[in-house]
């Protein structure tokens, strides 16, 4: 497989298989909502489309990035997610960095979202889709975040069949610099089983597909089969 990892700022061209990664938490955060019951997650490419959204939906569930806000049901935490009821529930989720990914390789025939928690699942995709060629998207740090390129990296060889081990790409994940920030408390709407979470390999046995439904760029679970 030819796997390139490449940050929000390097996408020249549209790519023919995109998986965009975001550990810590937009992703880690939309498989939550799916394990606890949402039907699809509306990704809004900005807090005023968001609470739009919101506001011609009242049933909707926004969620957004940092502290809790008016008009924002929840924040951008699987600790603070992970007990809430979403069954059958639509979610509109904004955030800084996977939100924000996702919606610039919209145009590709297949966009995929991970992190650690769906890591197997995807890879399994990659494999049952024949993929190729494939680019993943680093949505941190302008492509540096090293829990996400961990994680990219971590999928990519598991799709090659490289039988690759977890164990060090989990390393670099706990060692990140979004890792320590959600350890100290710097990134405000977390909690303290964040990083825990987010580092939970293969929580869900779904991977997480997006595609453009009525306009929106609309996340939903996808059930891949053993090999």
């Amino acid at each position: 497989m030819d796997a390139r990892f490449l940050g929000i700022p390097e996408l020249a061209e549209v790519p023919s298989t995109a998986v965009v990664v975001d550990v810590m938490r937009a992703f880690t955060v939309a498989a939550w909502a799916f394990g606890r019951g949402a039907e699809r997650i509306v990704l809004a490419g900005s807090p005023d489309e968001a609470l739009a959204l919101k506001a011609r939906h009242p049933d909707w569930v926004a969620l957004k990035d940092g502290p809790p806000a008016p008009g924002f049901d929840a924040v951008n935490s699987p600790g603070l997610l992970r007990s809430a009821d979403l069954g059958g529930r639509t979610v509109v989720q904004k955030t800084t960095a996977g939100t924000v990914g996702a919606l610039a390789v919209k145009d590709a025939p297949l966009v995929l979202c991970a992190g650690f928690v769906v890591a197997e699942a995807t890879a399994r995709l990659l494999r049952a889709r024949g993929c190729d060629d494939v680019t993943f998207v680093v949505t941190g740090e302008d492509g540096r975040a090293e829990e996400d390129l961990a994680c990219a990296q971590y999928i990519a060889g598991r799709a090659a069949g490289t039988g690759t081990d977890s164990a060090g790409f989990l390393d670099r994940a706990a060692g990140s610099r979004a890792a320590a920030e959600l350890t100290e408390g710097v990134r405000e709407g977390a909690h303290p089983d964040d990083v825990a979470l987010c580092l939970e390999l293969d929580r869900f046995s779904f991977a997480m597909a997006a595609a453009v439904e009525d306009g929106f760029m609309v996340l939903r679970p996808y059930a891949v089969p053993s090999d």
